[in-house]
């Protein structure tokens, strides 16, 4: 290892947050991120606090209508949930294209939150189903709405004392449908180009709920508001998705990198969100729901 540290392993939640609380400590999941930074010495942290031993931050349950998943829950752990094909279809598209075995084997939930990547896999589809994140401290806890958590590249509202213990979501009604493409340069273990996440719930014929998340065309992974806005309350067309699709492009602020110009991602925001829309208006309207 290229840095030394001090390694803190709470055996629980409370001697976790404590740890956290007396500051200049950085809390480690899985590592799949952190790890990297480390050898990078992008990150030089002079304690760690591993949560491997907090058992009670892993797992998913189903409470009151509400989804919640601990967010010491692994993508391997998501992937072998047979509820969420219902309660989360996206997520499980997200998850089956997420890195390689391994990393899915150690990735957290809550680690592909915390690490605040704009190409961050699990947070669009979360994000599109508008879901929740819980932080605590040593002094109490708070739920923010996954939409308002991020506030930039690599910037986030949890503070250095606070922990997101669990990730929850109101679970979809028999008559909304979700789906999430990812573009990359290979099907699978590759970063994404563009993502695209999309919910959509039907009522009467028109669409009365509407999600567009978007990632890695922007600072931070974004909803796509001025888009949703065209969709809700109307019978979504093809005019009608082609005018949504444009504004969820236009609302993007893609760069260039090694992966693709900033051009081609919001052409592919563009295209992505009027298949993905038009996919899953369709199977709304032939009574069908879940996953596009």
């Amino acid at each position: 290892m290229s840095s030394e540290f001090e390694l803190e392993t709470p055996s629980g939640l409370k001697d976790a947050l404590r740890l956290l609380a007396e500051g200049n400590a950085t809390p480690l999941a899985g590592g799949t991120n952190l790890m990297i930074d480390l050898r990078a010495k992008r990150q030089r942290p002079s304690r760690i606090v591993a949560l491997g031993h907090l058992d009670e931050l892993r797992g998913i349950r189903f409470d009151r209508g509400k989804v919640v998943v601990g967010s010491r829950t692994t993508v391997t752990d998501l992937l072998r949930s047979p509820e969420l094909v219902i309660a989360g279809p996206s997520l499980l598209d997200a998850a089956r294209l997420f890195a390689g075995q391994m990393v899915r084997n150690a990735g957290t939930i809550g680690g592909n939150i915390a690490c605040a990547s704009p190409a961050a896999d699990l947070v669009p589809p979360l994000m599109s189903l508008d879901a929740d994140v819980t932080l605590a401290s040593a002094s109490g806890s708070r739920t923010v709405a996954l939409a308002d958590y991020f506030l930039g590249y690599k910037k986030d509202v949890r503070k250095s004392d606070e922990l997101i213990t669990q990730v929850s979501w109101t679970h979809p009604s028999p008559r909304t449908a979700n789906g999430f493409y990812k573009l990359a340069r290979r099907r699978g273990d590759a970063i994404t180009v563009v993502g695209v996440a999309v919910t959509l719930s039907a009522s009467n014929g028109k669409c009365d709920h509407a999600r567009v998340a978007l990632s890695a065309v922007s600072p931070c992974v974004i909803r796509a508001t001025k888009a949703e806005h065209i969709l809700q309350g109307q019978v979504p067309t093809a005019e009608l998705i082609e005018a949504a699709a444009i504004q969820a492009a236009a609302q993007c602020s893609p760069i260039d990198d090694v992966r693709a110009s900033a051009q081609y991602r919001r052409h592919a925001v563009h295209v992505l969100t009027r298949r993905l829309v038009s996919q899953i208006w369709s199977n709304l309207d032939q009574g069908s729901a879940g996953s596009a």
